[in-house]
């Protein structure tokens, strides 16, 4: 955002400009575009214009071709944009010199898509992480930064306080980069410490995965009444989040909420968030929350289970809930459920949120146990916890105590053994 000379806050005008090399299809170009526009919107500018280029490899110095340059700057001009946003990563000097050559800002798809985690980072811990990303992402830019350098022209004069004040500067973002990776190493063993006593609790962990603005919040919201805030927007949740589910008929189980997946996911963040990444792999399931709705759904399902694959948890139990099925007409909602094997909702409405449970039930029952318990009636506390803990399927009240059916997480048996009886 731009402040004019009475304060008042302008929109930057974003023109977005993408490669297209043989072995893409032009429809994946587009799409990559129209999310890219979302991105630039939810940063807070206002997108006035897109050029693509065919072209059989990048340049090394512009990244495009010079007659798309020249092509470039003309539409710039026309359009009055004061920035140009690349779909693809550009290297330092790429962007140092398409921005000379165009005489705009020039950033790629990843200093935009870290500038809106900025946005967004609410916590101490959010706001640590996007800062080592965006600090990992600045620090071979930096040469870029002294353009003073550049007017003097180089050579004999020039070499001295400026060479000095970079590698000030370099030690500088490298001591930085040390203190936050320390930090958030303290900060990874206060979510173990929380994990483990969510492990204690002896409640199965299910954990939302999906596509950013998938609708996973809404899902979490409306199976935990949680007020979590969930927009049509991109990157609204950053930050973990664990909720106990707890649904009369079903097994309660914990469910987590973590930042949300995107094509060219820049690799600065993966690292950067490896400490709210790891709640996934403490997860008995995972719920993988898809877009039925979005035309690029299978781009969009591609890239959540190729980060997936990446943590090395493709492997792990997943219950596919394909989500905005209510938009779709009856005939598509059938084939997309043949072949994802996956449960129709509607985070929004509720509707399909009870046969989602019933599945997540069946994938979580290998960890859950049926038996029949006997409690004296004065322990209260181990009655409470029955209900707490499992799912008690049926109850009677005898002479000797109360007498439950109840399926229990394997991980508490031994604090039941006591009460157990034949059944």
């Amino acid at each position: 955002m731009e402040v004019t000379p009475r304060g008042v806050r302008q929109r930057e005008r974003a023109l977005l400009a993408a490669l297209r090399l043989p072995k893409q299809r032009r429809f994946e170009v587009e799409e990559s575009l129209d999310e890219l526009g979302r991105l630039a919107e939810s940063a807070g500018a206002e997108v006035v214009g897109r050029i693509t280029q065919e072209r059989k490899a990048p340049t090394p110095k512009l990244y495009f071709g010079k007659g798309k340059v020249d092509e470039l700057k003309a539409s710039s001009e026309r359009q009055a944009a004061n920035l140009v946003i690349s779909d693809d990563s550009l290297s330092p000097i790429q962007e140092r010199n398409l921005g000379g050559s165009l005489g705009l800002k020039v950033i790629d798809r990843t200093a935009l898509i870290l500038d809106i985690f900025a946005q967004r980072a609410r916590t101490m811990e959010g706001k640590l992480q996007v800062e080592l990303a965006q600090l990992s992402y600045l620090l071979p830019r930096l040469v870029g930064q002294w353009k003073h350098l550049e007017r003097l022209g180089g050579g004999i004069g020039t070499r001295g306080p400026g060479e000095t004040q970079l590698e000030s500067d370099r030690r500088m973002i490298r001591h930085r980069i040390q203190k936050i990776r320390g930090d958030l190493n303290r900060v990874r063993t206060h979510r173990r410490l929380l994990r483990d006593r969510r492990k204690a609790s002896g409640l199965p962990v299910a954990a939302l995965v999906g596509y950013t603005n998938a609708g996973k919040t809404t899902l979490l919201n409306q199976l935990t009444g949680a007020g979590h805030v969930a927009a049509d927007q991109l990157f609204v949740t950053l930050d973990p989040t664990a909720r106990l589910v707890s649904r009369a008929g079903h097994a309660p189980f914990i469910l987590t909420d973590t930042v949300g997946f995107i094509r060219k996911l820049p690799t600065q963040l993966v690292a950067a968030f490896k400490a709210t990444l790891e709640e996934l792999t403490e997860a008995d399931v995972l719920v993988h929350v898809v877009d039925a709705s979005h035309p690029g759904l299978d781009d969009q399902v591609q890239a959540v289970e190729a980060l997936l694959g990446e943590l090395e948890l493709m492997g792990r139990p997943m219950v596919v809930a394909l989500n905005k099925m209510d938009r779709l007409e009856p005939s598509a909602a059938r084939a997309l459920l043949a072949r994802f094997d996956g449960v129709a909702i509607s985070a929004r409405t509720g509707e399909g949120v009870d046969a989602l449970l019933t599945r997540l039930d069946e994938a979580l029952r290998p960890r859950v146990v049926r038996l029949t318990l006997r409690i004296p009636y004065a322990d209260g506390p181990a009655l409470a916890a029955c209900y707490e803990r499992g799912r008690v399927l049926s109850r009677q009240d005898e002479p000797e105590g109360i007498r439950l059916e109840v399926e229990l997480p394997r991980r508490v048996l031994p604090s039941f053994e006591g009460y157990r009886i034949s059944s």
